[in-house]
């Protein structure tokens, strides 16, 4: 039993292995001379409102009491987001990017406040972010999403791409959602069914840009449609290690999980699943 289980791993191993090769053949990778430079330390443009376009007041900075955006939210997750934004103001959202060890996630991984790395790989780019802990990868080796039952919802999902000349072309799926993590710190989640599809280019020296489009059949009633920036920082900048479990002080309750505290110190329920 164990020599032919052990014989089945080898079969599998080896037919993903050719699939892959057959989908990188399919795809014709960039070489390294073809990519572009996106070398250097960046920082995101406009705030940490994820969508600044609809931004309400205009310019309203996510955290702020009464800050929000405008979502195509049917009825349902309106609902949801405005249960949010009253907590905001009273100062009782639980944060989980403020748990210290959670992953931002995506799509707020494209919308956070401290400097950000690109690393580009014609295989594979990664993004990493200076809040950590962050490694936001996409696979531009030809290959496509693991099947439906081998996609398990994970904080950042799963991401493959293409270069379309000098734009990185990538999609994703398979993220956690509500209970798990926030857009941003207005309040705004999404459902473990949305789909994102990013289109990412160097417009001018120094200025990235990202459009973004994000489908969520559960919460959604159409397509969102948001546009973010990057600015690349002057020579000689670098991003610096973020600890943020280091001065870490919450409680722990009777059952052993950490407790979440609001502004003022009190105990909020952490939601757990």
């Amino acid at each position: 039993m164990k020599r032919w289980f052990a014989r089945s791993l080898t079969l599998a191993g080896l037919l993903m292995s050719a699939q892959t090769a057959l989908a990188a053949q399919a795809y014709s990778m960039p070489g390294v001379d073809q990519l572009p430079d996106w070398s250097g330390v960046w920082e995101s443009v406009g705030g940490t409102t994820f969508d600044l376009s609809t931004a309400d007041p205009k310019g309203a900075r996510a955290g702020t009491a009464g800050a929000r955006q405008h979502p195509p939210y049917n009825a349902e997750w309106e609902a949801k987001y405005l249960a949010n934004i009253a907590k905001v103001a009273s100062g009782t959202l639980p944060d989980f990017n403020s748990y210290c060890g959670i992953p931002s996630g995506y799509p707020r991984i494209l919308a956070m406040p401290e400097t950000m790395e690109f690393v580009v790989r014609p295989e594979e780019t990664w993004f990493l972010t200076e809040n950590g802990p962050n490694v936001f990868r996409i696979y531009t080796d030809g290959r496509g999403h693991p099947p439906p039952d081998e996609l398990f919802p994970t904080y950042g999902g799963d991401s493959v791409g293409h270069w379309e000349d000098d734009t990185l072309v990538f999609d994703t799926v398979g993220v956690k959602g509500e209970g798990y993590q926030l857009i941003d710190r207005t309040g705004a989640i999404t459902s473990d069914a949305i789909h994102g599809v990013v289109r990412m280019r160097m417009i001018s020296p120094g200025l990235i840009e990202s459009k973004i489009v994000l489908d969520d059949p559960k919460a959604f009633t159409g397509p969102w449609n948001v546009t973010r920036q990057y600015r690349r920082l002057p020579p000689g900048q670098k991003a610096y290690e973020y600890a943020c479990a280091e001065n870490n002080r919450s409680k722990v309750g009777p059952d052993g999980f950490t407790l979440t505290l609001d502004t003022k110190g009190k105990v909020i329920d952490q939601p757990r699943k």
